[in-house]
């Protein structure tokens, strides 16, 4: 279980900031609010949510800290990816079954995290549901969605995406049959190596958000919620969720995506 984050996390923000609706963040939140970002208030907290002329960003505290974690889809990694990125060759698209289908799909990404998969998908055509359990997480990622609107190279993208804040598992189970066309998993598990090989993303989310403790429920939910398929992404040497047995994998260098088939998709 992750630390209470009103123990762990505080919001603040540049003087360039809308300070008030980061006070109204933390308020929602339930964390503190260190305004202008006090510096003898700062050492009390590991973590800061801090809002700048450049979005919110999750930061670690203290002298040597790594950058703020940010969603960025017009720039970095994503706005490359949507300009440059292989298109429906690209592992994710390939898993979720774009070569293999001209309609448009409907993908649910049960575990958005930062959204980077859900924007690829998008970026591709699909109309894409995200659902993302964590507040802070969250936070971040509509901070990056409503920036994301405001660039005219993917406001058009945006318009594909939706995002909802909710437990999986619960979610799904509580809605019905055929939800989405794909259902998409990447769960996030526990993980001993503490090098600083392991991203700032996963070492920040680890500390603050926790692990997806029960991920074969989260499976079984989804498949039998999907219409064509679910898709679970995988690290490439990692076991497969507990449950059934995927019928086919997607293999790049650093993971895999496992494919549970449950009907072929159309125009296959």
């Amino acid at each position: 279980m992750p630390p209470d984050p009103a123990a762990t996390l505080a919001v603040a923000g540049s003087p360039l900031a809308d300070l008030r609706a980061l006070e109204e963040l933390a308020r929602r939140l339930e964390l503190q609010f260190l305004g202008s970002r006090d510096p003898r208030r700062v050492s009390d907290f590991p973590y800061l949510l801090f809002g700048d002329e450049h979005g919110l960003g999750l930061q670690m505290t203290g002298k040597g800290a790594p950058g703020p974690v940010r969603v960025e889809f017009a720039t970095g990694k994503a706005g490359y990816r949507l300009e440059h990125g292989g298109g429906t060759g690209q592992l994710v698209a390939r898993a979720v079954g774009l070569k293999k289908t001209r309609q448009p799909l409907h993908v649910l990404d049960a575990t958005a995290g930062l959204g980077q998969d859900a924007f690829v998908l998008a970026g591709l055509g699909c109309r894409v549901t995200m659902l993302e359990r964590s507040a802070i997480v969250h936070a971040l990622l509509a901070d990056g969605l409503a920036r994301g609107r405001l660039n005219p190279a993917t406001a058009g993208v945006m318009a594909q995406m939706t995002l909802i804040h909710a437990e999986s598992t619960s979610w799904l189970q509580a809605g019905e049959s055929d939800l989405a066309d794909v259902i998409y998993l990447d769960p996030m598990f526990p993980h001993r190596d503490k090098s600083a090989l392991v991203k700032k993303e996963m070492r920040i989310f680890r500390d603050l958000v926790g692990a997806d403790e029960d991920a074969g429920g989260l499976l079984a939910a989804a498949l039998t919620r999907a219409r064509y398929r679910v898709v679970v992404k995988r690290p490439r040497k990692a076991p497969a969720v507990e449950g059934p047995e995927p019928a086919a994998r997607v293999e790049g260098k650093t993971s895999r995506y496992d494919i549970y088939p449950l009907r072929a998709l159309p125009n296959a």
